[in-house]
């Protein structure tokens, strides 16, 4: 699969919650080179993106498994516990869960990120 980057930002959940908010009521209208993806802190990033994590989406980029029980076996890693971090990466956009008769088709829509933090990321007010 060919690299495909996200750019991720870090801001509070206080800014976040203004910000999608003053793009829900057209205040604010993000540029494009703006994170699509959003975390609270250095911490929460850092268990998204866990090494176990990082490997994982290189598997299932490389072998685009057709189910859950399928990356179980490749990964190693209990169906319940792929589950879970799958839903957690798709709630950031990290990955997509498709339903292809009766089966989670795990797919991967980012492999780098680019990080953007620091004391002016949260200065996006309108």
């Amino acid at each position: 699969m060919k690299p495909s980057v996200i750019n991720v930002g870090i801001i509070s959940r206080d800014d976040y919650i203004r910000r999608t908010m003053a793009i829900a009521r057209g205040e604010y209208k993000p540029g494009s080179g703006e994170p699509k993806v959003w975390f609270e802190s250095l911490r929460s990033m850092a268990e998204a993106l866990s090494p176990d994590n990082q490997e994982l989406l290189r598997l299932i980029a490389a072998e685009n498994p057709q189910s859950l029980a399928e990356l179980e076996q490749l990964s190693g890693r209990k169906k319940s516990n792929l589950s879970r971090t799958l839903k957690m990466l798709e709630g950031y956009g990290i990955v997509s869960l498709a339903r292809k008769q009766h089966r989670l088709v795990p797919k991967v829509h980012a492999t780098d990120f680019k990080v953007e933090f620091g004391v002016n990321v949260g200065n996006w007010r309108p």
